[in-house]
């Protein structure tokens, strides 16, 4: 695949009006299935494979990315729950610290765990700062990271976060009000927060209609992540029509 994944996510986002990411967790099915659901997406205009979940409970994480490098030719990145998920099949992992969390093990800890590892298989690692938002609802996320989401209403809180994330050298950001939220990343946050930052924007969770991803692309949106909306309903028109109000 790509010799610098970040240059390609920058690459993506300044060719079209923003990039779709589908997100697979190996949890949720058996690997071949997982291939068959990455080879649907790329079809159907998806740009970026990302793996991953809150546990391991099945332990083909490993497996998964192998089978699903296998199968397609757009990018596949690891997106790691709070353990160390790390794959040599991968381009390249989303190497997040949680900075809505004050959990000092999400900030660095399993970081430091998990660095030897992306070494040892030579993995590109893309530092991301990655951001919690409340959902209406107690998340896998919230309750595995045992921390405390940022306020939907609190738009300065969120962009303070987001500035200080890029001060800090994050190459891109990551809100995420997680699977099977209730509620989506509110619009006039993201807006809010795109108005003090000049890095990419990932958002993610509680997103399940092409309409809502279209707004968020609007808001200011780099790349948007769907997950649950596809894994319960993944026809290939709801991709491609998915794919469709992104990339417009």
């Amino acid at each position: 695949m790509k010799d610098n994944m970040l240059q390609f996510l920058y690459s993506l986002k300044s060719e079209k009006k923003a990039g779709f990411f589908c997100l697979i967790d190996p949890d949720k099915q058996e690997p071949v299935e997982s291939a068959k659901l990455a080879e649907k997406c790329q079809i159907n205009g998806v740009d970026v494979i990302l793996v991953g979940g809150s546990l391991m409970i099945k332990d083909n994480f490993d497996e998964t990315v192998r089978i699903i490098k296998e199968k397609v030719s757009v990018p596949v990145l690891v997106f790691p729950g709070i353990f160390n998920f790390v794959s040599p099949y991968a381009d390249a992992i989303l190497f997040l610290s949680m900075m809505s969390s004050r959990n000092p093990q999400l900030l660095i800890g399993e970081q430091v765990r998990t660095a030897p590892l992306i070494k040892k298989y030579r993995v590109e690692a893309i530092p991301t700062g990655y951001f919690l938002i409340e959902s209406g609802s107690l998340t896998s996320v919230q309750f595995m990271s045992n921390s405390l989401p940022i306020p939907r209403t609190k738009y300065d809180i969120a962009a303070s976060h987001a500035l200080a994330a890029q001060y800090l050298g994050m190459k891109v950001i990551f809100f995420d009000a997680g699977s099977g939220a209730k509620q989506s990343v509110p619009t006039e946050m993201i807006k809010k927060v795109k108005e003090n930052i000049s890095i990419p924007m990932i958002i993610g969770g509680g997103i399940r209609t092409p309409e809502e991803a279209r707004e968020k692309v609007s808001a200011g949106a780099d790349f948007i992540v769907i997950g649950t909306a596809i894994e319960k309903n993944n026809q290939t028109d709801l991709i491609k029509e998915f794919a469709d109000a992104i990339h417009s």
